[in-house]
């Protein structure tokens, strides 16, 4: 079950996290009376009761003080993301994993074509990964078109899938490629261009 999406209520109301209870009121009362479902010829009835929400939060020293413990760790989250993203490493092992899925996809589907699928939760167990990473996995594949839901409700590869992966898969050793300089038998005799 997802959780709520978090609203910054520091940001709704545009105040620094140190703002002050009476700083909050002010900039409350401003934003109340601009955004109040009455005074607007399409009321956002939603937006007013995020603002009530997040006034009534920052107002209460008790509640304010949990919401910053939840604020401190969904910006602790967000500088891990742009950390991660600024070095590099959130991309390391991604086209592995998506060969691994892909994988494990292509040999459930030639050892069982009549329940050739799996679940989000079981790929992620077998491979040892984080459910929230493969999600993230089996969206790129399902866009390319390499894996589809079946009417079970599981995940199988696609024919595209499957040539995808015997494409990827396909190793030539050097002693099968023609070199472009040699030259073709019976061309021996060919006038020289």
């Amino acid at each position: 079950m997802n959780q709520p999406a978090f609203v910054d209520y520091y940001e709704l109301l545009q105040l620094s996290p140190n703002a002050d209870p009476d700083t909050v009121d002010r900039v409350f009362r401003h934003l109340a009376k601009k955004y109040h479902p009455d005074r607007q010829t399409v009321p956002d009835d939603d937006r007013f009761r995020r603002l009530v929400e997040a006034h009534t939060t920052l107002t209460n020293p008790e509640k304010r003080a949990a919401y910053d413990v939840r604020y401190q760790e969904y910006w602790n989250r967000k500088w891990r993301l742009a950390s991660e993203a600024s070095d590099g490493t959130a991309f390391g092992d991604d086209r592995e994993t998506r060969g691994r899925l892909l994988s494990l996809l292509y040999v459930q589907r030639r050892r069982n074509m009549s329940s050739p699928g799996l679940g989000e939760y079981e790929m992620a167990r077998l491979l040892r990964t984080p459910v929230e990473l493969v999600e993230f996995h089996l969206w790129y594949l399902r866009s390319k078109g390499w894996i589809e839901r079946l009417e079970s409700g599981m995940l199988a590869i696609s024919a595209i899938g499957v040539d995808e992966i015997e494409r990827s898969r396909l190793q030539l050793g050097e002693d099968r490629l023609l070199e472009a300089h040699e030259e073709a038998p019976g061309d021996a005799d060919a006038p020289a261009e």
